[in-house]
């Protein structure tokens, strides 16, 4: 269950993380309320997730998919650049998130 916590958890930072952006453009009460709220969630699942696992297999995990999720999808919304060395850079962030998933708990 601790796993599944933890993608929860980096599924909420990438909500976050996307507010931000959000926020930037527009500061109003309800985007820092969605952004707060996206960004508590993930503290909330990660914390739950760290019962299970250890703190620097779910830190690192939880960044990675933070990362490289919020990257995508900048790419996706906001139509950042798409060049194939910055998607092989975010692969190897999927690729490590991967392989601690792999030699973890």
């Amino acid at each position: 269950m601790s796993w599944i916590y933890l993608i929860i958890a980096g599924i909420f930072e990438m909500f976050g993380v996307v507010l931000i952006n959000t926020f930037n453009q527009n500061k109003n009460a309800k985007n820092l309320l969605l952004m707060g709220t996206g960004f508590g969630l993930s503290f909330l699942f990660l914390t739950l997730a760290m019962n299970g696992l250890p703190m620097g297999t779910a830190y690192a995990v939880w960044t990675g998919i933070g990362a490289a999720g919020g990257a995508i999808l900048s790419m996706v919304l906001y139509n950042e650049s798409k060049d194939w060395k910055r998607l092989v850079c975010i692969g190897l962030v999927l690729s490590a998130t991967i392989g601690l998933k792999l030699v973890g708990e």
